[in-house]
């Protein structure tokens, strides 16, 4: 059967982030900016056994849903800039299946809770997946990085605001 924009795909809840951040508006709008914000996942039970040898890895991705954002915009004006972009061409969460990103670094592993830093999610943020960060796999040289040029400067200053509401 063809797949088409009505069709529904399920995702399981692994665990949910635990975070300072009550609510969406002040949370840092990417890891990378602040890599001293601490938070933790607190893994459910059921898939405790997926962690086996997690501690071996400095970063891990974070695949979450961005729970707390209302409805999907198709263009935004993100948080690094002032003037609409699509919303495939940005980070924001405003997306169509509301699918955040998130590249932490792993402090310490208790049990089925990991603690990390690099933390932009707010608390009780679902998570979706957990993937190792590998270098020769995950990190890739360009120059081009569209409307984003000359804005990275601001993301370590730069918090959500009532944008994507």
């Amino acid at each position: 059967m063809p797949l088409t924009s009505s069709s529904s795909i399920s995702c399981r809840t692994i665990g949910v982030v635990h975070s300072r951040f009550k609510e969406t508006v002040g949370v840092p709008v990417q890891a990378a900016g602040v890599p001293h914000e601490v938070g933790r996942l607190e893994v459910f039970a059921e898939f405790q056994a997926g962690l086996k040898d997690i501690e071996g890895f400095d970063y891990l991705i974070l695949l979450t849903h961005l729970h707390l954002c209302p409805h999907e915009k198709l263009e935004v004006v993100p948080f690094l800039d002032t003037q609409p972009h699509g919303i495939f061409a940005t980070r924001a969460p405003a997306r169509p299946n509301r699918i955040g990103i998130s590249v932490v670094r792993l402090l310490s592993v208790e049990g089925r809770v990991l603690h990390f830093s690099g933390n932009d999610m707010v608390d009780q943020t679902p998570v979706l997946d957990i993937k190792p960060y590998v270098p020769a796999f995950d990190v890739r040289q360009t120059t081009r990085i569209g409307w984003f040029e000359g804005r990275l400067d601001a993301m370590p200053e730069a918090v959500s605001d009532h944008r994507m509401s």
